[in-house]
């Protein structure tokens, strides 16, 4: 289903760089910074998801010359293919996010991650020109780690196993689907590199761990640092699934931003491979000691409850960063001690900012 908004780029004869999941808050940073380096940008997104819609206003505010969006479920086939026909490039993003709703339903899962992702893969091929495509992927794609030995160690999980423990996770590891999310998006991934291999379209994929940073509205299955930070500023406690000493590697968004762009502008050095994605062993992090420092940045604790772990639940990944700095380029990643205080820092805003035009409208 589509609404009035045109599907036609911003600029009438332009060929505009196509976001799936555009208005979402991977995608809205990525295309705030697309649309500021004068590039057009056609955001494909169903605005299904609370606080999209504040996205895509922003930007179309910020950037009304260079930002078109259609709106659409990955599932209208004719509309998505109809947006892939006039791309210049294309970043895939929209997705079914959680693994808990994958567990719900498995089928819509299913027909989002995987149904929609060949899809547009398939639009790209029989358009028969070389139209690039950067995947957004998941570190779920290696399973639950099981076999990876933890030590605790204080109040964080790490690998008996000195290599892993000093690099992380690495792109040779065997992949491993566990539940219906980690299938579907596992499926799509291994797609995404096929066609670059059987059908010549150039495609890459970034495996994430742990994204953050500003515009991301997280909820309890999905966005857990933005979360954690929203509940403790409302005095709200937090949920923790399992003992709050599982580990992940966090990531900035404007880092992550960093990565997909120069994937695009390195497809040809790079298609056909995939990059795992996230903060490295630097800015790996237990939930408790993420609780602690948001703990810190508001000045009080975080009321804490802790329940069963959940299927597919990993106690630790951290990517090993080393291929995609390498052959991306990329620059060390921000400190994430620095990025989760801007992130608290932006979040408090956003929430006094209704208020404040609450008191401005009945003054």
């Amino acid at each position: 289903m589509t609404d009035a908004m045109p599907k036609a780029p911003a600029l009438p004869g332009t060929r505009p760089v196509l976001i799936t999941g555009g208005a979402g808050f991977i995608g809205s940073n990525l295309a705030d910074r697309l649309a500021g380096e004068g590039h057009d940008v056609l955001i494909y997104d169903a605005l299904s998801r609370p606080g999209v819609s504040t996205n895509l206003d922003w930007l179309k505010q910020r950037h009304p010359r260079r930002i078109s969006a259609t709106i659409a479920d990955v599932r209208d086939t004719a509309s998505l293919e109809a947006a892939a026909g006039e791309a210049s490039a294309v970043f895939h993003l929209a997705a079914q996010v959680a693994v808990t709703t994958s567990l719900v339903d498995p089928r819509e899962d299913f027909d989002i991650n995987l149904g929609a992702s060949f899809a547009l893969l398939d639009a790209l091929r029989r358009r028969g020109e070389r139209v690039p495509l950067v995947f957004a992927s998941t570190n779920k794609v290696y399973g639950d780690l099981g076999d990876v030995t933890l030590d605790l160690l204080g109040d964080a999980y790490v690998p008996r196993d000195p290599t892993v423990r000093a690099r992380g996770v690495s792109e040779d590891r065997p992949l491993d689907f566990h539940t219906p999310y980690g299938c579907s998006k596992g499926a799509a991934d291994q797609y995404v590199l096929d066609f670059g291999r059987s059908f010549g379209v150039p495609t890459a994929v970034l495996r994430m761990s742990c994204i953050y940073g500003q515009r991301q509205m997280g909820t309890e299955d999905q966005g857990w640092v933005a979360h954690f930070i929203l509940r403790a500023l409302r005095g709200e406690p937090i949920s923790i699934y399992g003992d709050g000493c599982q580990v992940r590697d966090v990531l900035d968004v404007r880092d992550a931003v960093d990565a997909y762009v120069s994937a695009w502008r390195r497809i040809d050095e790079v298609s056909g491979r995939p990059f795992n994605l996230g903060g490295g062993p630097v800015n790996a992090i237990s939930l408790r000691q993420l609780l602690a420092h948001i703990g810190d940045i508001t000045g009080r604790p975080v009321e804490t409850h802790y329940a069963d772990w959940r299927a597919g639940d990993q106690r630790y990944y951290v990517s090993d960063t080393g291929r995609a700095v390498r052959e991306l380029g990329l620059r060390p990643a921000r400190p994430w001690r620095e990025g989760v205080a801007a992130l608290a820092g932006w979040l408090r805003e956003e929430r006094a900012a209704p208020e404040h035009a609450a008191e401005h409208a009945s003054a």
